[in-house]
């Protein structure tokens, strides 16, 4: 019971989320799908589509999972359990979990190699994911083994991405706030808005990794079975702060081009005068050495 009931929940939490990526796919497309690069117009599309099968494995084969394990399981729950270790679409849900969490994750760190500029920040980062990669693939195997050791793996693989997003998210910010200290104050604003977005965009996943870690790790183990609801749900989780973080771009810059009219110390010569009309343009000018501050600042924001 304790096991079957929180697979049903993930895989509605699975269900939800992915109506919320189809929307932020259909966005992107929209706003960004003529403007972005190629590259990044097939990373978008690789994502949807790995998404979409993922939900299309967990309801199709999901419906089924919970018709046997309710219904035709109903008075033997010991059969209803074993599933796990013999029907492949449950044997390999680990692996699927974790490499669209790693596909989302190589995004990050090539956005946070594009703030530092500095391979040996963004490499012990992506060690960590790959590594993470590699226990689900060793949980894995020993699912198929229906070998118990499966829960040491699992429990390194949650860990290891717990702490490997959070170190993103910290190094991210830190650059981020680092770079803040050297643009001119109308650009302030900018990284102020992309620092928010750091926070916004990690905290679901990282708080729904945390919540795996400790029922992984719990001894009782109807309660662990708990963690097959927030399994499910945490792959999109990783692909919705991907998408949100692309399509913020638009809305940040507005709302930081606007601001920074407002705080320029040049605002009241920006402003004609009612004697001497003057042409639209701001009087102030960016500094030459403000160039490549800023153009990091911009290539962050229209990252592509």
């Amino acid at each position: 019971m304790y096991s079957l009931g929180p697979w049903l929940v993930g895989m509605c939490l699975d269900l939800f989320l992915q109506g919320i990526l189809t929307s932020q796919f259909f966005n992107y497309y929209a706003w960004y799908g003529k403007s972005d690069t190629w590259k990044f117009t097939t990373a978008v599309g690789v994502l949807a589509v790995m998404t979409t099968l993922k939900t299309i494995q967990l309801t199709t084969h999901g419906s089924a999972i919970v018709w046997i394990q309710d219904i035709v399981y109903f008075n033997d729950l010991d059969s209803a359990l074993q599933m796990r270790f013999y029907v492949w679409y449950q044997m390999g849900n680990a692996i699927m979990v974790a490499f669209i969490a790693f596909y989302v994750q190589c995004y990050f760190c090539y956005r946070l190699w594009a703030v530092s500029s500095r391979y040996w920040v963004v490499s012990p980062i992506l060690f960590l994911y790959v590594f993470s990669l590699g226990t689900a693939a060793a949980a894995t195997y020993y699912i198929v083994l229906a070998d118990p050791r499966l829960g040491h793996w699992l429990s390194v693989h949650y860990a290891t991405e717990f702490v490997g997003d959070v170190l993103l998210a910290v190094t991210m910010a830190y650059f981020l706030l680092r770079t803040k200290k050297r643009v001119l104050p109308q650009t302030k604003n900018l990284l102020d808005s992309l620092v928010r977005l750091t926070f916004q965009t990690a905290t679901p996943a990282v708080i729904v990794a945390l919540l795996n870690l400790i029922f992984i790790f719990l001894p009782d183990p109807y309660v662990r079975g708990i963690s097959s609801a927030f399994i499910q749900p945490l792959p999109k989780l990783y692909a919705i702060s991907m998408m949100w973080t692309l399509n913020a771009r638009r809305d940040i810059r507005i709302a930081s081009s606007s601001l920074s009219i407002y705080t320029s110390r040049n605002y009241a010569q920006d402003l004609p005068s009612p004697t001497f009309p003057r042409s639209p343009r701001f009087t102030h000018e960016i500094p030459m050495n403000s160039f490549q501050v800023l153009n990091v600042v911009v290539y962050v924001i229209t990252i592509r």
